[in-house]
This record gives C-alpha cells, structure tokens and sequence, in this order.
C-alpha cells in the first residue's frame, strides 16, 4: 500500500482526532523553536544537583515525607535523606524547595503523538510526563527518541509500539496511517517477525482480529520474546486473552461485555458487526463501529453482574494483566456535550488542528438521539464503577488518555486522567501510583516511577500538595528530565517557545503527502 495522500486539508485534520494531531513533523526550526528542541542540555552538567527542604512523595505508597533532601548526579537519584542529616559534596548545585512538593516524574501509559518535532516532545516534559508509551509506533518516535537519548531534543523516556495489528477490514482506513492487516495465523506471524525485526517494543493488537490471527500472534509474540497487548479482539474472551500473557488492556469496552450476564447474547451479536472495506475513512468506519457496539454495551450496563465482574477481576490480578482505562477518551466520545468550547492548553497546539475539532467530534459522535445520548452517558457512568471494582479487586491500573484523539492535549491530558481516576474512587495517592510506580511496572521500567537511590532523576516539583487534591499535579514548580532540571522560568520560557512553534507550524497543502502515513498493509 504507499502513501496516502490528502486532497484537502480538511481532510488532513480529519486524521488528528483518531491517530494523533497530525501535523508537519518535517518544518523547519525556526530560532524559537530550536530553543525547545535543544533545551534538554540547559541545565544538565557535571556538577551534582541537591533538592532541599522538599516533600518527598515517592510513589510507592509510603506517607509524604517532610524536608527532604534528593541528591541528583548523572541522571540518577545518588541521595534521598532528611535535609538535616544531609552532607553535600563541594560544588553541589543546590535548589531550596520549602513548601514544595516532589513526586516522580509521571507515565502516560496510552498515547498517540503525532505533530511537530519542536511541540510534542517538549511538551510532554514540561507538563512533568517524563515517560510516555506510543500505541502506535512510527519511525519519526524512535527518531524522537534516539534525539531525546542524546541530549539533542527535550522530551521523554519513549516506549514505541508496532503499527497496529488488527483483521480485515480493520476500524483503520489509510488515511491515517499504517495498520497492518492480518487475515490469518500465518500473516499474524509474519506480522510479529517484521515488527520486532522494526525495533517495536510490544506488538499492538487490535479489535478486528479474528481468533486464529490473535491466539498466532499470541503463540510467535512469545517465541520472539515481544509483549503483546492492546485491545482485546471482539472474538476472544478476556480471560483467554489474559490467561496467555496480554500484558494489558486499552480502554473499558472489552471489560463492559465481559462483566454481564449477556455475554454469550452480546457475543453474538458483536459476531455480526460488520465494517465496509471500501470506506475509505477512520471517522466514518469508527462511528459505524460505535452505532453497532453501543446497543449492545447498554444491554451490557443492563445486565451487570457483580459476581461475574469479581471473578474475571480477580483472575486479571492473579495473571498480572494491567488495564489502561483511558477515561479521557471515553469521556470526550461519551460525554460530547460536555467537551470545553475553550482550553488555555490549546495554545501549545496549532489552531488550525484545535479548529477541527468539533467537526471530527461531530462525525463521530454525530446522529445520536436524546435517548441514545441518555444511555451512552449512563454507560460512562458505568465505567467508573468499573474502575474503582478493578483497583479494589487488585487489578493494576496505569493511567493512560489516548492523547492524540482530538480535545486532549499531550502531558496536559494525563492531569485531567488523574481527576477522573479520582472521580471514579480511587484516592489521590492510588491515582498518583497510577502514572508513577504502577505504570512503570506495567511498562517494564524497573528504574523510573519511584523516588529513591539508584532511580532515573525524573521529578516533578509541585506548588501544593496533591494528596490533599489531585488537581495540585498541575500546578508545576519544575521538573527534572533525566537528571535535568528544569526551574520555573525556564520552564516558562520554554512553554513559550513551544506556543511560537506550534502558532508557526503551518496547515497542511492540498495534495500533500504526510510523512508515515498510509504504509503496511499485508506483510
């Protein structure tokens, strides 16, 4: 299949709401922009870096520790001591950090980054998201990442997916990138061997694929010594799926089916679910998608069954299977109406994307009767009942937006997750967890999430306390980026370079062909 290309520019900005913002990743630096791009060296050096007289919230649960001194060198927490009992070596640089609050660094464990080179990346960090994992790997994130390795780009610690592995037809048409379309075991394999041979860190499973194709690519992923996770297929059971090593669950749909007395009914029904091959839009197959899964996910809702959701949850903690609930996303999809006409985070994005929003809203969610509406917010309601069961039952939960998807913004987004985690009864210190220590377990980063001796120096620095409210995680004093700090009018300073860059990155021309998009097909 080659590359796609888009004969309007509204056609170009109709990919952002599903793949990504999708932007020029190929402009040119301008002057301000290359500040943001190359401000990871600002402040890095040889000389060990003390935070003094901090609360220290470490992430693993323990109680907030008072006037802590963290001592950082080569990108490592080398001291985390009582500042009174803290001796520092001559020529350490030394930041007092009374009435602050410091946390690790945060995760967002479900995004898809797509835009400017001198907006995205930045952004994450600034936002204190210092690792972020891509659900839907390019080339142009393992570019970002070799850059952020070397100290030539700010940005995060970036775990990069494979494409998208999912049947035919896929939910994905070409015009938002690659999807590998899988038919069968053999193609299924195939499709684990080239994506690991393409330096994926986990093989991205979708919702289309058949039986056959899934439980393949189960079989090779483990051969090949490659996760696999994402979505669980329409075809397959949760538990099958969990009991052989999918390592974690994207979003709340496969979860809703599971938990009802229905399911085989529903089952059924979902069998029948059909999407045309010869549409050529993601909006358009998506938004049929819903129209068909949406009845069956109220006769989901109608027929819960607390016992059913124990046993399944229950087992999800007993096999290790993390679930990702994306509350962001489903909130945006669900709840329309209640979508901010107005964001200040919108700046950090070009206004032609943010500009496009409401109409990629509105194909998606589009049509909808009052009574459909009524359900479908009863359904989101459901959601969060979901996720406080699956924290209380032990299932690991990593916080996760599907940052990508129109009206979330990169790193501001995974703030916003938090309160709705929150909202859905977890305390702030259990969300807190979620984008820190249990992320990171969930990903497979033993050296970030916590804060202690011998963890990478990811650190965010607070202004108030967020276990006494969840929405302090917002208010940043600085961060510290891979042993980098970051202080508050540097930060700013860099903010604003990402604004200029993203008010100059221009709108797509007609006939453009996008960078990465409409590659893969069969392999």
């Amino acid at each position: 299949m080659s590359d796609a290309t888009v004969g309007t520019r509204r056609g170009m900005a109709r990919r952002g709401f599903l793949a990504g913002a999708a932007a020029v990743t190929g402009t040119a630096l301008t002057g301000t922009a290359r500040a943001a791009g190359t401000s990871a060296q600002i402040g890095s050096g040889t000389r060990p870096l003390a935070l003094t007289h901090v609360t220290v919230i470490d992430g693993s649960g323990a109680p907030p520790a008072p006037d802590m001194t963290v001592v950082v060198e080569g990108g490592r927490i080398t001291g985390l001591a009582p500042s009174a009992h803290t001796r520092l070596r001559p020529g350490t640089r030394t930041v007092d950090l009374t009435g602050k609050y410091l946390i690790p660094g945060l995760i967002e464990a479900h995004t898809h980054s797509d835009g400017p080179e001198t907006v995205i990346p930045a952004l994450y960090a600034l936002t204190g998201v210092t690792t972020v994992r891509e659900m839907r790997g390019q080339p142009v994130h393992h570019e970002w990442r070799e850059k952020i390795r070397s100290g030539a780009l700010l940005g995060p610690r970036w775990v990069v997916g494979s494409p998208i592995v999912d049947g035919t037809p896929s939910l994905w048409a070409a015009d938002v990138g690659p999807t590998i379309e899988v038919r069968d075991a053999a193609e299924a394999r195939r499709a684990v061997r080239r994506v690991k041979r393409e330096g994926a860190d986990f093989v991205k499973v979708y919702s289309r694929l058949s039986r056959e194709a899934y439980f393949a690519i189960a079989d090779e992923a483990r051969r090949q010594g490659i996760p696999h996770l994402g979505h669980c297929p329409d075809t397959v059971r949760i538990a099958e799926a969990s009991a052989i090593g999918h390592r974690t669950i994207e979003h709340l749909h496969a979860l809703l089916l599971a938990t009802s007395r229905h399911e085989k009914e529903i089952r059924r029904r979902l069998a029948a679910v059909r999407i045309d091959p010869r549409d050529p839009g993601s909006l358009s197959r998506y938004h049929s998608w819903f129209q068909q899964v949406h009845p069956l996910e109220w006769r989901a809702v109608q027929g819960y069954d607390r016992d059913r959701a124990d046993a399944l949850f229950r087992s999800l903690a007993a096999d290790g299977t993390a679930v990702v609930p994306t509350l962001s996303v489903h909130r945006t999809l669900e709840l329309p109406d209640e979508v901010p006409s107005r964001a200040d985070e919108w700046k950090y994005l070009p206004a032609w994307q943010v500009e496009s929003w409401p109409d990629q809203l509105a194909a998606l969610t589009g049509g909808r009767t009052p009574e459909q509406a009524r359900r479908i917010r009863r359904i989101f309601e459901h959601r969060l009942r979901l996720v406080s069961e699956l924290h209380g039952t032990g299932v690991r939960l990593a916080a996760g937006t599907d940052t990508g998807t129109g009206y979330l913004v990169p790193g501001f987004a995974l703030h916003d997750e938090l309160a709705l985690l929150v909202a859905a009864g977890l305390t702030p210190a259990e969300a807190l967890r979620a984008a820190t220590r249990d992320a990171a377990r969930t990903l497979g980063l033993p050296a970030v999430g916590t804060v202690a001796r011998g963890q990478a120096a990811d650190l965010l620095v607070l202004d108030a306390d967020p276990l006494r409210d969840i929405r302090n995680t917002r208010r940043i004093h600085g961060v510290v980026v891979d042993g980098r700090w970051i202080p508050p009018q540097e930060r700013r300073r860099l903010l604003a370079a990402v604004e200029e860059a993203a008010a100059q990155t221009p709108p797509p021309e007609e006939g453009v062909t996008m960078t990465g998009c409409g590659c893969g097909g069969h392999p």
